[in-house]
């Protein structure tokens, strides 16, 4: 019996070899079916890629005359723009007055300073630039990019236009003057977007304050700040109502609409620099609320601004929670034009992942991108009515306000200034926060997040070891908080509770 058992356990066991080896044969023919399938599909998107942006070349030329005339026509205005070739510095000096040399820098050089003309270096034809990135006056064709550009080979000196220069040079070195009140006829004129235009408004952001009744002594402060087209929606109405009673009765939580998003001035003769929006928060936030510590949670590119934030006031800020940090760590072959690796990141060119078809859409065509603001941000009413009729009212329709109150001026600029340029800083803050501040550090990020992939916040935490990365499975970009605000809330609450 015993001898029959092993000689049957023996043939089961041989059995069983031989079916996993047809199914380790089987496993290892699918894998290699679905390899094939990803370097074809990856093929395929290239190549239509390849198609579809080349024609958006043509197309933002075509457009570019467009707007000019139109521009002309409505306002009597000739509106600058940055679509002007920037041509290679011969040395000749021979450049036109007024026009914008740009000389080669590595990213560890000091302040990015510019001359006016390339003949002359005295003092008075220089203008500092370095909230200004370079990104917004140099976007290489797809076609000069893909058969001129070596990775890892420094940037030639650049001559960008007159009018570019001047461009620059007038929101620079504007004289302090009330922004422009009458909306741009491609932006929207709603009592929504434009309300800032009244009373005095116009010199703080709009900020959402959810606080303890007066009868209740808020312990604590908590700054949100949103990222890319968004505004302080994305937080009121996903993790404001889900925090416990206990929340809401210690902290005082404000939400705050950047400049140029939502409800917030939209100032048309701005650049959006980092010093600007930094400004305005402190300004709308900190000094109006006397603000003394604070706990600071961003989403996105709004992480930039979050750390900035946190290195200006290191004895203020309580906690640091990242979501989605934009931190792309800069190889050394591509330090020389750190900004423009960033741009490649962040806005690859492809159609595929439809995320990245928009991202790059936005970033790398001035025009084009104009179009799609004025086709949904100027209507965007008449989608909130379409979107409500369709789903029959049963879905709310807070993305729309979030994704949509916004000027293609402000996201233009914010995009490039904040995110482009957001290369030669984010390394140094992450050092101070590492080196100098005590604060908690907490990073989330989707893992199936494919507009800033999770090794973002991976390198970010790698910068930061004392940081408490979490990494959500099955969730992207706006999922990591939209459908799960309750865990998201209860998060928040555990990390300003140790942080105390």
């Amino acid at each position: 019996m015993h001898i029959a058992t092993c000689v049957w356990q023996e043939k089961a066991a041989a059995a069983m070899g031989a079916a996993g080896g047809r199914a380790g044969e089987w496993a290892l023919s699918r894998a290699s079916v679905w390899a094939l399938l990803a370097v074809a599909g990856g093929a395929l998107n290239c190549a239509v890629s390849f198609v579809v942006f080349s024609f958006l070349d043509v197309l933002d030329m075509v457009l570019c005359v467009v707007y000019k005339v139109v521009d002309y026509a409505v306002e009597a205005e000739w509106k600058p723009c940055y679509c002007s070739p920037a041509a290679r510095d011969d040395g000749g000096g021979g450049s036109a007055a007024g026009t914008l040399f740009v000389p080669p820098r590595a990213a560890s050089a000091g302040p990015k300073v510019v001359r006016l003309s390339s003949s002359s270096s005295s003092s008075a034809n220089k203008m500092q630039v370095e909230d200004v990135s370079d990104t917004l006056y140099v976007r290489a064709s797809l076609l000069s990019d893909a058969t001129c550009r070596k990775p890892g080979q420094s940037p030639p000196a650049l001559t960008v236009s007159p009018a570019i220069a001047e461009l620059i040079r007038g929101k620079i070195d504007r004289a302090p003057r009330p922004p422009r009140q009458a909306p741009c006829w491609s932006d929207c004129d709603c009592k929504h977007c434009h309300s800032w235009s009244t009373g005095s408004r116009s010199s703080h952001l709009y900020v959402h304050v959810q606080a303890p009744p007066p009868s209740v002594e808020a312990t604590e402060a908590v700054v949100f700040i949103h990222g890319f087209i968004s505004s302080s929606v994305f937080w009121t109405e996903t993790v404001f109502p889900a925090f416990s009673p206990a929340a809401r009765g210690k902290y005082r939580m404000f939400a705050v609409d950047l400049l140029g998003f939502g409800r917030s001035p939209k100032p048309a003769e701005s650049l959006y620099t980092l010093r600007e929006h930094l400004e305005m928060i402190e300004r709308s936030v900190l000094q109006r609320y006397r603000l003394r510590s604070f706990h600071v949670v961003a989403h996105s590119l709004g992480s930039v601004l979050a750390l900035a934030l946190a290195v200006k006031y290191p004895d203020a800020v309580k906690s640091l929670t990242l979501l989605a940090p934009p931190y792309f760590p800069v190889p050394e072959e591509e330090a020389g034009a750190a900004t423009q690796y960033v741009m490649r990141r962040v806005a690859p060119r492809r159609v595929w992942p439809p995320i990245a078809f928009g991202a790059s859409m936005a970033c790398w065509y001035e025009h084009v991108s104009r179009t799609i603001c004025l086709t949904i941000c100027r209507h965007h009413r008449v989608w909130d009515r379409l979107f409500r009729i369709f789903t029959r009212n049963r879905m709310r329709t807070f993305l729309i306000e979030a994704f949509m109150c916004h000027t293609h001026n402000a996201a233009w600029h914010t995009l490039h200034n904040i995110m482009c340029l957001s290369a030669s800083r984010m390394g140094s803050y992450l050092d101070v926060v590492s080196a100098q501040l005590s604060c908690k550090v907490a990073l989330f990020h989707g893992r199936d997040d494919e507009l800033l992939p999770v090794e973002c916040t991976l390198a970010v935490g790698a910068r930061v070891p004392r940081a408490r990365v979490t990494v959500y499975d099955n969730k992207d970009h706006i999922t990591i908080v939209i459908g799960q605000e309750k865990l998201f809330a209860a998060e928040l609450e555990a990390i300003w509770t140790a942080a105390c």
